[in-house]
């Protein structure tokens, strides 16, 4: 995802006065701004650092919808609108297939040698961003059982 477009996005949502869709993207904006100045690269943002602040918003605010007590239900209910913006927004995850091809394509020597700890540390660094660490971690205990 470009910066670019969650801004142009942003500014389209103020015109057509959607507070929802503008306050989840300006919560998107305003962390990968902290995520690219925190990284020094503060003008000239890659993709891959917007996808992770995406990521990190949706893991967030998922947590949130877990622990919003049910007597609030307007809260919840603002906490799935939000939700439903930054989804839509997210990149696209490796399904659980597509995670258990690229493990024994790339990763055959590691997962040879049965260790759930090796394998994880060297699958982890290549799919991070990519696929959901839940999906790694059962793919990867499933092939190493």
């Amino acid at each position: 995802m470009q910066f670019t477009t969650l801004q142009k996005d942003m500014m389209q949502a103020m015109k057509d006065h959607d507070k929802v869709k503008k306050d989840a993207l300006s919560a998107l904006v305003s962390a990968t701004k902290k995520l690219a100045i925190d990284s020094g690269c503060r003008d000239d943002i890659p993709d891959s650092m917007t996808d992770q602040a995406i990521l990190k918003e949706i893991k967030t605010i998922k947590e949130q919808i877990d622990t919003c007590p049910d007597s609030r239900m307007e809260l919840k209910e603002e906490y799935k609108a939000r939700l439903a913006v930054f989804e839509a927004y997210a990149p696209k995850m490796l399904s659980e297939a597509e995670v258990e091809a690229v493990i024994k394509e790339k990763f055959a020597d590691v997962l040879a040698s049965g260790n759930k700890g090796m394998v994880m540390k060297a699958v982890m660094a290549e799919l991070k961003g990519k696929a959901d660490g839940k999906v790694i971690n059962q793919v990867v205990g499933k092939l190493t059982s």
